[in-house]
This record gives C-alpha cells, sequence and structure tokens, in this order.
C-alpha cells in the first residue's frame, strides 16, 4: 500500500449544467465531504475553499478528483481546478471519465442508501479503488488546440453536407453534369468558379447547348482565367453534355439557379473559414512545441493539420505506459482470450 494514497483526499463530482455535486472520502472510504455548489465561477470557489479546509482538517497531503465528462459542462470546473493556486500544493490529480464506465462501476453498488449523493460518490469511490486508468487533465494549452482542430472538422462536415446538397440541385438543372466520371467532367473542380459560372449565368441547359461554340469558349476562357489547356474541347464536352441533359419546365430554372449560388456561396465562405483557422492551429502548435508533432508530422501522409489534431487528442504521450493504454484511451481495446 502506497503511503500517498492513504494521505490522499478522493473527491467525486456529479457535474451538470448548472449544478456540481461534491462528494469526499478518504482512503478508507469514510465520508469527508457531501455538498452542492453552482456550476460557475464563485461555485468552483467555494468548492477549492471547502475542499482546502477539508485537507487541513484530516490531515491529508494529496487531492485526487474525478468527474464524468458530460460535454462541455465539465470542462471549465475540471480547468479550474486543475490549474487553481490554493490546490497546487496537494499535487491535485484531475480526470475526466468516460461516463460508460463509472456507469458499470456503479452497478457493483448494492446498498447506496437512497438519500446519498449516489453519481458523486460512485465516482470518488472508483477513484479511490485505484480503477482510473486514464490520463489526468490534459491542460488549457491542449484543450485550445483541440477547440481549433474539432472546429476545423466541423466546418469540413458542414462543407461535405452542403456540397451532398448542391449536387442534388445540380442533377436537377443539369442531370448529365452531376453523373459524369472524373475522366469526363469538364471541369477539374464541379464546385469551382467557372462551374458556378455556367451552372447560374445560363439560364438553362438549352442555352448551354445552343449557345455559339465561339461564345461558349470564350466564356470558358474569361470566367477559368484561361486556366484550361484546350477550352474548345472542354466546350464541346459540355454542349454534349447539354444535349444529353434532361430538360425541365421553365418555371424551375430560376429557382434552382438561387438555391445553387446560395450552395455554392456557403461553400466559398466555410472554405474561406477553414483556411483561417489552419492559419491559427499553425499559431496553436508552435505555443505547445511539442516533440510529438514533429514526429507525427514526418510520417508521410499526415500533413500539419492532421498532426495537430492527433497531438491535441491524445496530449502527452509520455502519459501512456505502452502502445495498448494509448489505444484503450482512444477506443481500441482487445479482449485477451483463453487458448484452450
Amino acid at each position: 500500500m502506497k503511503h500517498t494514497f492513504t494521505a490522499t483526499l478522493f473527491i467525486g463530482i456529479d457535474v451538470s449544467s448548472k449544478t456540481n455535486y461534491v462528494y469526499g472520502m478518504d482512503f478508507f472510504g469514510t465520508k469527508l465531504l457531501s455538498f452542492e455548489s453552482s456550476n460557475n465561477n464563485p461555485g468552483a470557489e467555494v468548492i477549492v475553499s471547502k475542499i482546502i479546509k477539508c485537507l487541513k482538517d484530516n490531515s491529508l497531503s494529496y487531492l485526487t478528483i474525478a468527474l464524468e465528462s458530460t460535454s462541455f459542462y465539465s470542462w471549465h470546473i475540471a480547468n479550474f481546478l486543475s490549474s487553481h493556486e490554493g490546490l497546487l500544493w496537494f499535487k491535485p490529480n484531475v480526470y475526466c471519465l468516460n461516463p460508460k464506465i463509472t456507469s458499470n462501476y456503479k452497478k457493483t453498488f448494492v446498498d447506496i442508501d437512497k438519500t446519498d449523493p449516489n453519481d458523486a460518490l460512485v465516482i470518488a469511490d472508483f477513484a479511490r479503488v485505484g480503477k482510473i486508468t486514464s490520463a489526468p487533465w490534459k491542460g488549457s494549452q491542449y484543450i485550445a488546440l483541440q477547440r481549433l482542430t474539432r472546429c476545423r472538422l466541423h466546418i469540413m462536415e458542414n462543407i461535405t453536407r452542403e456540397k451532398s446538397y448542391i449536387l442534388s440541385n445540380i442533377f436537377l438543372k443539369f442531370s448529365e453534369l452531376a453523373v459524369m466520371g472524373k475522366n469526363e467532367q469538364p471541369f477539374s473542380n464541379k464546385f469551382g468558379a467557372t462551374s458556378l459560372a455556367v451552372l447560374t449565368e445560363y439560364m438553362s441547359v438549352e442555352e448551354i447547348a445552343n449557345a455559339d461554340l465561339s461564345e461558349l469558349v470564350n466564356f470558358l476562357v474569361d470566367k477559368s482565367k484561361n486556366r484550361f489547356k484546350d477550352p474548345q474541347t472542354t466546350a464541346k464536352v459540355l454542349q454534349r453534355a447539354a444535349r444529353d441533359a434532361y430538360r425541365l419546365d421553365k418555371a424551375l430554372y430560376d429557382p434552382l439557379n438561387s438555391t445553387i449560388a446560395a450552395s455554392f456561396n456557403c461553400i466559398k465562405a466555410l472554405e474561406k473559414e477553414v483556411s483561417t483557422i489552419d492559419k491559427a492551429i499553425q499559431r496553436a502548435v508552435k505555443r505547445i512545441d511539442t516533440h510529438e508533432y514533429q514526429c507525427i508530422s514526418s510520417i508521410t501522409g499526415i500533413g500539419p493539420v492532421f498532426a495537430a489534431g492527433i497531438v491535441a487528442e491524445i496530449g502527452d504521450i509520455t502519459k501512456y505506459n505502452n502502445e495498448a493504454s494509448l489505444a484503450k484511451y482512444i477506443g481500441l481495446t482487445w479482449r485477451k482470450k483463453t487458448v484452450r
């Protein structure tokens, strides 16, 4: 039995949007704290003051705090407790636990009184018996990087969703263009400026099919800023696709043009935000300046943004005993089986 465990105060916090219920016990399971506080800065200060008083009154030297990772509600209190100057003397370890793990652990309790703060008690006891295998709270620098990389993922998912949506409208207006294979496409990027111009400035596919070839070539050269290697061939491919496309009632073309233009504008705006986020990620990574980032980004196929995302999620690699503990943290586990 380690001496530090017997001198440790184990705190479990049941976090909700408005309140935090705190339960504290020593190594032997003796109840030392039980109170409710608001989930805001004044409430967090109350938690700190009561924890410090409890540590001093019971001659305890170390502090372990555990709470469930409940979306973003647990973020502020975890960050507050891990960095509070008043607690640093007691070497606090703050852990955000997977709610599924604590829920399963709670099933082992068969004699908890209904008046007890069940969840906070269970979380504190989970820490007391040494069941925590995850790494302590990462710190604000890693969290800052994590918010940026997750924001980028969120924006990219929105871009993908918008592109899927716009394809349905493109198919309605210009069915052949939407279903053409990669090698058949007249445009290298069907969501680019030239594609937008063709789809919105030509009211219907009939106009494209019946357009004078030289005028269509000049239109493509102008909108693409003369980037086509063979604009005449591109114009012919475009007209052939227009002739093969389904025709629509004239009343549909104007609404379709408006929706297609709106989707293109959304995609363009989101892509601009991605560029801004990428620059912010690079600045955040420089503030951390970890060896892990340099190693990961040196792997072929992993760029700076992908490497930053990995570092933001796993934090300091030295916190993991081996590759198995890292795999378990990210949700990959291998169950051992007895071979008969």
